[in-house]
């Protein structure tokens, strides 16, 4: 979800839902035919569901003995000059030539290992620190749990038709029992009638509106133009893919009914629904939807280049060279209208990850007539009207924006015409602006019922006990978005763009300093080894549940698994890693034998399975003292002398405006000064405006842009369900979408 998170770290989370890992690692098959995927027939009541095929995955589970080819990171040429390659070259080049070594590897599996491999090489590297993730805190809610799409990938999640809303909150039992008959049944397609059924029973009584808070305006309605979830969560209702994951991460048709797979895994064929349409936003029908509207988005996803086409580059055949210019015919990129309801779409080669990419933005369908009757493309002179508001795009989802007042009201109201209304549980949902300032806003909202569900801080959880809501609170799960401490390896900027001030009051020489102390890694480390995450946290969320949300990877350690054995050379050692291992197990395999004190990966947790969440596996004052006299003695030959009389200065913007973080700085900048001996002096740089926070780091497009030497309002969530999601977004040379907040490209 710039999927990034793309994601923005809103000041409030309404709710939040489980999210269970819809892979579709099962299939393949060995003989030459084509395989199909059609939809099965269902108990009444129940969603018809289609199961995922891919002929690019084998089903051979023999054991591999993995060879992992570094040569192409050798093979990269740079211009002398480029500053941006020689920072990023010297600070990521160990993680960026692993996960070049990920193409030369055609096995899953493999795949697998050498993605773990570059994540432990990019952890080591210093650049950032994974703080969070999303949940894992207090709340109470009228949401009922596990009624939006349990994908952790993509948009799904965000669609919200199918949510069931009581007029009453939810009590933390009836959670947990609907939490076990969810695990019961999960796969059937019978949960949600089910839900039903049990809260009738309890005296329940559901409503078909869903109210929550949103506290930043989408910057666009054009779903191909951007990466920011503030952005896509929004548009993301107003339109719908070729297939969407649901509340039991089943695949279900949406507008395409079913598909086919070639033996080569090179070519999806997808039959496009009959009578689906377009309707303008005041409900009018504009035009049927053809296979040929897929053809026009990916076209405007790569004329524009909309800041997610680097997803398709590479996979779909020709999209690199188009966008790069080195081919000019858009009818040499894979994909193709075979006729009006038959889309096709060419690969460069199988991918096993394919299917699960169409719940994100690049596969987004759109009116080619409509567009052009807006202006098309555009020109300097004479920009788009497309997409700039809800009245410049067309509609074929559930939901018709209603209502835009910036920084006030966003209404969705259900297109009374659309498709697959059967399936709408809720008619209207409602977002009211909550800016944070107040921390008390959401609860006492939720209380009067004018939202339907609220995180608790250290603030209101006593309010909410005292005002009877004890039995209402419940811990949210947490999902897979990682938020991150970001450190500036070269900072160009010292005022935040768009006239929000924030001026550093560092010196120039203070600055030049920083700089050079930023491209050390044993000082980034210091840094990084240096911060309290259980601390950190609790004073937004409370001592009992400081470690819940708390991630050490970038990637979730159980986001993938081996398929096989692999056998393979870590530092030197062979060691295999059975089927079933946990993706962050292997990256603590090499993280240990690196000899970094990281951990990321404890065994015992996540219920006995494993897990990269829950501990504090980076927070290390030995270590950081360690990393920090290591980097004393390097810059002094540098000409860079550290000490408490002459300490380093990292610029950290924050929202003074509201009071747990401004508490929670307070208390970041006394941890750091202390572990570090105030050889490191952390200058909070406080706004009032919550805008200025974001526009400091997160509505920045480019690495000279961003204003700060560590900023935490950033992270990822992945747009499809291959741990290149995440690592992806650290390449260089414009094409990751998170490395501009490392102050690059």
């Amino acid at each position: 979800m710039k999927n990034l998170i793309k994601v923005l770290s809103l000041v409030l989370a309404a709710f939040m839902v489980i999210g269970v890992l819809a892979a579709c690692q099962d299939g393949g098959k060995d003989d030459d035919t084509t395989t199909s995927s059609t939809p099965d027939v269902p108990e009444e009541g129940v969603r018809p569901t289609i199961e995922a095929k891919d002929n690019s995955i084998s089903s051979d589970t023999s054991a591999l003995s993995l060879t992992v080819d570094l040569s192409a990171y050798d093979k990269l040429s740079h211009e002398a000059d480029d500053e941006n390659w020689k920072v990023y070259s010297e600070a990521l080049g160990e993680y960026y030539k692993y996960l070049l070594a990920v193409d030369a590897e055609n096995d899953v599996s493999g795949k697998y290992v050498i993605m773990a491999m570059a994540e432990a090489k990019l952890l080591e590297s210093g650049a950032f620190l994974p703080t969070t993730t999303d949940g894992g805190t207090k709340a109470i809610n009228r949401v009922v749990p596990h009624t939006v799409s349990s994908a952790l990938w993509g948009n799904d999640s965000e669609r919200h038709y199918s949510i069931l809303v009581a007029t009453e909150p939810l009590k933390a039992a009836d959670r947990d029992a609907l939490n076990k008959l969810y695990v019961e049944v999960r796969g059937t397609g019978t949960y949600m009638n089910k839900a039903k059924a049990y809260l009738a029973e309890k005296g329940y009584t559901l409503k078909d509106t869903y109210t929550t808070t949103f506290s930043s305006d989408p910057k666009t309605w054009d779903i191909l133009k951007t990466y920011r979830a503030a952005d896509a969560r929004a548009i993301v209702k107003t339109f719908d893919g070729l297939y969407e994951y649901d509340n039991e991460g089943r695949m279900v048709p949406a507008l395409a009914t079913s598909y086919e797979v070639s033996a080569d895994g090179l070519t999806y064929t997808f039959k496009i629904r009959e009578g689906a349409y377009w309707y303008t936003q005041d409900g009018q029908q504009y035009a049927e939807i053809t296979a040929e509207d897929w053809v026009t988005g990916m076209k405007h996803l790569l004329d524009n280049r909309g800041n997610t086409e680097y997803l398709v580059a590479g996979i779909i055949k020709n999209a690199a060279e188009y966008n790069s210019g080195e081919i000019t015919d858009f009818t040499q990129v894979g994909v193709k209208a075979v006729d009006k309801y038959t889309l096709q779409y060419t690969l460069e080669k199988p991918t096993s990850f394919f299917i699960t990419m169409f719940g994100y933005n690049p596969f987004a369908p759109m009116n080619k007539a409509f567009f052009e009757s807006k202006g098309g493309e555009g020109t300097e002179e004479e920009p788009s009207l497309y997409g700039t508001a809800p009245e410049h795009i067309l509609y074929c989802g559930p939901y018709i924006i209603t209502e835009f007042t910036s920084n006030s009201k966003i209404e969705f109201t259900l297109n009374e015409n659309y498709y697959n209304k059967e399936y709408v549980n809720v008619k209207k949902i409602t977002w009211l602006y909550n800016n944070g300032k107040d921390v008390t806003k959401a609860y006492n909202d939720m209380k009067q019922g004018t939202i339907d569900g609220c995180g608790l801080n250290t603030t209101t959880e006593p309010m909410a006990k005292t005002d009877g809501f004890e039995p209402n609170i419940y811990i949210t799960s947490t999902d897979a978005t990682t938020f991150a401490g970001f450190l500036n390896l070269n900072r160009k900027s010292y005022e935040t763009m768009a006239g929000y001030g924030m001026v550093s009051e560092k010196t120039d020489a203070q600055k030049a300093d920083s700089i050079v102390a930023l491209q050390n890694v044993h000082f980034r480390n210091a840094l990084l080894y240096s911060i309290d995450r259980a601390q950190y946290n609790s004073i937004m969320v409370g001592d009992d549940v400081k470690l819940n949300s708390v991630r050490n990877t970038y990637t979730p350690g159980t986001f993938v698994k081996l398929i096989r054995d692999v056998t393979v050379d870590v530092n030197g050692k062979s060691t295999t890693f059975k089927a079933g291992t946990y993706y962050g197990e292997i990256v603590q395999a090499q993280l240990t034998a690196d000899g970094s004190p990281l951990k990321v990966w404890d065994p015992k947790g996540g219920d006995g399975d494993g897990s990269s969440d829950g501990f504090d596996g980076w927070f290390n004052k030995d270590a950081a003292v360690a990393e920090l006299n290591k980097a004393i003695e390097e810059l002094a030959a540098k000409g860079v002398n550290i000490s408490a009389e002459n300490p380093i200065c990292i610029d950290y913007p924050y929202y003074a405006a509201n009071e747990n973080y401004a508490a929670r700085s307070a208390a970041l900048k006394k941890n750091i000064e202390e572990v570090l001996g105030g050889k490191v002096i952390l200058n909070l740089v406080a706004t009032d405006d919550q805008y200025g926070w974001y526009y400091a780091g997160y509505y920045c497009d480019s690495g000279d842009q961003v204003n700060y030497d560590l900023y935490d309002v950033s992270g990822w969530g992945p747009d499809y369900g291959d741990p290149r999601t995440y690592l992806n977004t650290m390449k260089p040379d414009y094409s990751g979408d998170m490395t501009h907040v490392l102050g690059l490209y």
